[in-house]
Order: structure tokens, then C-alpha cells, then sequence
């Protein structure tokens, strides 16, 4: 898919589908070159009581006024308050985003136009616009709304699926038309939120591949496939025979009881200076978990599949920080195992010692997550010294028993990082949550045999406890962990992978790259230097 921004005026665009947006009233934010049939359709809607808040979209057709074959008519009704929620505007971006892919999904668009300065009906100024921001949000948003894989369908559905191309062919280009002194920012939202988007999709399809397909070494084999695309990343695989020579006592007790090796694989991504420290991702990646010895119940088992989500994301944000060239060091670390039963496996009571040197009894394998964490984090702040880390995995249940599935979580040794990561994912609808690593909660991990135990005694506050696991292998740099438990993925009928936090990680690379210096800036769409300022509205009251 190509997407594409202009100036020009929408209603001169030939293509399949011009989205324009209106209130309840039936009144768009610029209306004044609005073709009298398309006035007319829109007023007809609002006769017809088509546009209330409730309404879903309609198609209406030009008579030859306008260019485009046939206008999505989407009502908005949508104002920014002084107490709306943070993420209010990118919740409601993403969501304009699937309305237009449902509702264009029944009809042969492959051209499809976006009015894009119509996509806020306020009563008040506009005080939340940020071009870059708005366009790199809807283009994700819109990426993965329109998104379809049936890659493990059977070969008879794959045919199918071919045939109905040829008569509803999937959107091949997407305009986003705007306004002259809006038009730099929407075209370089525009290239992050592309780049965003196709790193969500890779870390969905990572997520949604089978555990008999999509094991440790398959994301190896992914991660050379990446490599091989550019020029300024490279792969290192440590293996079973490199991890033991490590001491890594604690990642290769998870993987004991599993056929399937395991894989700690590290990307560096060489695109700032050789002087400056990396920026340090780390995911984990179980690409199936059983819960070992202790083992999982059997309803919904299928599910910890997703429990590589975050050795996904980690994939998806090398790709598109790959993809858009970034001036900066980045390092993605994906923890690949597998956690199995077998006669072999590690037992409940068993200690090990730890790459850091401490030992741990493992008084539950199934907090096994903790465990490839623990050394995967010690080996790349030993191996790369990275001036910040960040890690994500799908830790704990407890996380969804504490946030729901709408929100991750968020803890850290440094409140400016965790409070700089909660901010930018309510900006872009990718929310997170800080939760307390306080010594009180330090104090549960005690085992009188090893070091730490790698669960606490009680039954409470299960996601913090991991969190001040962790933390105990961080040495002097700035640190985040986020748990994902409850949003990499979707259960019950919409059942996939999200790609989250792949658009939250990304936005904190932009962030970073704004805030450098600008003699250490490199050219280009992703890091131009943008003076935020409000834009004006010719809305009609």
C-alpha cells in the first residue's frame, strides 16, 4: 500500500472513495468548496436522522461534481474538554481509522482519498492538533484496521480469497489531503506512522504464527531475514553452548524440558554515531508456555503462543527504525525459548544461579518469563552498555487482573523514563500505567536457600513483585519494564495479536530524536525539528 499527502483540493482527486467527515448537523470543518451534490446527499443524511452520534457511515455518490467515483459520508461527533482523558485523541484517530475500514471493506476501493482536516468536529478551539502526531497515529491505525493474513488457511480458503480480490481489490493507495501550512507535518506522520504500522504487522503475524511453526529458531531465522534488508543492522545468536559458558543458570532452566533450544538473539541497529551508547530494547520471547512442572490449565493454553509478544515488538520496532533510517544506536534483544514439561524440566524447589551471579529458587516454573529476563538483561548491559533499557513482556496475570486489557503496565528506577514512556502512549492510544517498585514490595522476595525466590510467599500485588525481580539485575542505567500481559493480544472472536507497544516504543525513539541537539541531527521526514502550534478551524457553528 502507498500513501501519499497533497493540498490540493479532495474533490479534484479521481479515486474510488473520498472520505469526508461531518457533524450530526451535517456541516464538514471546510466546506466551502463542497460540491452542491455532495452538499445535497449530506443534507439528505441528516433529513433522514443518518448522522446522530450513533450512525454508522454512508456512501453517496457525486453525479459527476466531483472527481471521486462514489464519498464516504463519516459522522464525527468529537470535542477535546479540558478533562478529557490523555489519550482522547488517539483513541479517536484510530478509531475514525477502522470506521473507514469497515465500511469501505464491501466496496471496490483500491484509490481512497482522506479529507483529512474534516476529522475533528469540535465546539471548542483546537487545542490537541499535531499534525505529525495526528497522521502517524491514523496511518498506523489505518494500516492495521485493513490488515488480513490467511497464511495458515488451507490452500481451497486461499483460493477463495484470491477470487474475491479481483472484484473487492484491497486499498493499494491512500491520500491524505490537507492544508498548505499542515502539509509538511502530515507527510512526515505520514512516513512514521507507515513504518509504525508495518512493525505492528510484524509483530502481529509473529504473535498469530503457530508454536509448531514459530519457535526459538524461526525467529532467529526471522531476524537474519530483517538483517539481510539493512545494511546498518546486524544479528548475533547465542545459542545452549553459549549461554552455559555465560552462566545464563537461570534462561536455560526454563528451556531444559523443551526439544527446542533456545535463542538469545541480539540486533544492532548502527545508525548514529559509533560514540554514542544504544538505546536497549529487550523482549521476551516464549513461544510457547506450558508453565513447565507447573504446568497451565488447559482452557486457553492455545494463548501462550502470544507469549512471545514482546520478543515481537522488539522485531517490529528494528524494522521500522531500520526502515525509516533513525540517527541513533538501538540494540533489540528478543529472549527465545520454550517452556515445556518433560523429565527433564525444572522442578519447583530447584535453584540456579543467574548470569549476574545470584541465585534464584524457582519455587513456580511457570514465572519462567522473569527467568530469561533476568539474564538476558544482565548480558546486554555487560555486552552493550546502553544509556537506557527497556523491556516488555507478557509477564503476569496479575497485570490484567489490575489494569484490563486496555492498559499495560509500567515500573522503572527512574521516574523521569517511566513518566516520559506513560505520557507519549497516551498520545498515541498505546496506554500505559506506572505502578509502584517500592522497597515494601522488595521485601516479599525472600528465600531462605537462595538469594531470591522467583515468586514471592503471597498472593498479592503479583505484577510489582516481578517487576522488583527485575530490577534486581539492573545495574547503574536508567530502566522500564512493561508488562503487556493484558494487551499483546485479543481473545474470543477478534482473536490476534495487537502489535503492542511497538507504536509507543517507536514514539519514544521520535522523542529522543527531537529532543538531541540539532548539529546531531540527521536529515529527513522522521526527525525534522516541528515548532507545535495551534491550527486554526474554519468549522461552520
Amino acid at each position: 500500500m502507498k500513501f501519499a499527502a497533497t493540498a490540493q483540493s479532495p474533490y479534484g482527486i479521481k479515486c474510488d472513495c473520498l472520505v469526508e467527515f461531518v457533524n450530526k448537523n451535517g456541516i464538514n470543518a471546510i466546506a466551502k468548496d463542497t460540491p452542491t451534490a455532495v452538499t445535497q446527499a449530506i443534507n439528505h443524511l441528516r433529513q433522514q436522522g443518518d448522522l446522530s452520534e450513533s450512525a454508522h457511515a454512508r456512501m453517496v455518490y457525486p453525479e459527476g461534481e466531483a472527481s471521486a467515483k462514489r464519498i464516504l459520508v463519516v459522522p464525527v461527533e468529537f470535542e477535546l474538554k479540558a478533562n478529557s482523558p490523555a489519550h482522547t485523541t488517539g483513541k479517536h484517530l484510530s478509531g475514525i481509522a477502522s470506521t473507514i475500514a469497515k465500511a469501505i471493506s464491501d466496496y471496490p476501493v483500491k484509490d481512497l482519498v482522506i479529507h483529512f482536516d474534516d476529522r475533528f468536529m469540535h465546539s471548542a478551539p483546537l487545542s490537541d492538533q499535531d499534525g505529525v502526531r495526528d497522521a502517524q497515529v491514523f496511518t498506523a491505525a489505518l494500516l492495521n484496521a485493513v490488515y488480513k493474513s490467511d497464511a495458515f488457511k488451507g490452500k481451497e480458503t486461499q483460493d477463495k480469497n484470491k477470487k474475491k480480490l479481483k472484484s473487492l481489490p484491497g486499498l493499494a493507495k491512500v491520500t491524505l489531503a490537507t492544508q498548505d501550512a499542515e502539509l509538511k507535518d502530515v507527510k512526515q506522520g505520514l512516513v512514521q506512522g507507515e513504518a509504525v504500522g508495518l512493525g505492528m504487522i510484524t509483530a502481529r503475524n509473529l504473535g498469530d504464527a503457530p508454536p509448531n511453526i514459530c519457535n526459538p529458531q524461526y525467529f532467529t531465522a526471522e531476524a537474519k531475514k530483517l538483517v539481510k534488508k539493512h545494511p546498518k543492522l546486524t544479528v548475533k545468536v547465542l545459542g545452549e553452548k553459549e549461554l552455559k559458558a555465560l552462566g545464563a543458570g537461570a534462561y536455560l532452566a526454563v528451556t531444559q524440558g523443551s526439544a527446542n533450544p533456545p535463542q538469545l538473539i541480539t540486533m544492532e541497529y548502527k545508525g548514529g554515531k559509533a560514540s554514542d551508547k544504544p538505546i536497549c530494547f529487550v523482549g521476551k520471547g516464549l513461544t510457547f508456555d506450558s508453565g513447565g512442572i507447573s504446568i497451565k490449565p488447559g482452557a486457553g493454553m492455545d494463548e501462550m503462543k502470544y507469549d512471545m509478544c514482546g520478543a515481537g515488538s522488539v522485531m517490529g520496532v528494528m524494522q521500522a527504525a531500520a526502515e525509516l533510517k533513525l540517527p541513533i544506536n538501538i540494540v533489540g534483544a528478543i529472549a527465545a525459548a520454550e517452556n515445556m514439561p518433560a523429565s527433564n524440566a525444572t522442578r519447583p524447589g530447584d535453584i540456579v544461579t543467574t548470569m549476574s551471579g545470584q541465585t534464584v529458587e524457582i519455587l513456580n516454573t511457570d514465572a519462567e518469563g522473569r527467568l530469561v529476563l533476568c539474564d538476558t538483561l544482565t548480558y546486554v548491559q555487560d555486552k552493550f552498555k546502553p544509556q537506557v533499557v527497556i523491556n516488555m513482556a507478557t509477564l503476569t496475570g496479575a497485570c490484567i487482573v489490575a489494569l484490563g486489557h486496555h492498559t499495560a503496565a509500567v515500573m522503572g528506577n527512574t521516574p523521569e523514563l517511566t513518566q516520559e514512556l506513560q505520557e507519549l502512549s497516551l498520545k498515541v492510544n498505546d496506554p500505559i500505567w506506572e505502578l509502584p517498585l517500592w522497597s515494601e514490595y522488595t521485601d516479599d522476595l525472600k528465600s531462605p536457600f537462595a538469594d531470591i525466590p522467583n515468586i514471592a510467599g503471597g498472593r498479592g500485588a503479583g505484577t510489582i513483585i516481578a517487576g522488583c525481580y527485575l530490577q534486581k539485575f539492573i545495574k547503574d542505567v536508567p530502566w522500564a519494564h512493561l508488562d503487556i500481559a493484558g494487551v499483546a493480544w485479543n481473545s474470543g472472536a477478534a482473536k490476534g495479536a495487537t502489535g503492542r507497544p511497538v507504536h509507543l516504543l517507536m514514539q519514544y525513539l521520535f522523542k529522543q530524536l527531537d529532543t538531541k541537539p540539532a548539529s546531531d541531527k540527521a536529515a529527513g521526514p522522521a526527525v525534522r525539528k516541528r515548532k507545535p502550534a495551534a491550527r486554526k478551524t474554519t468549522a461552520k457553528k
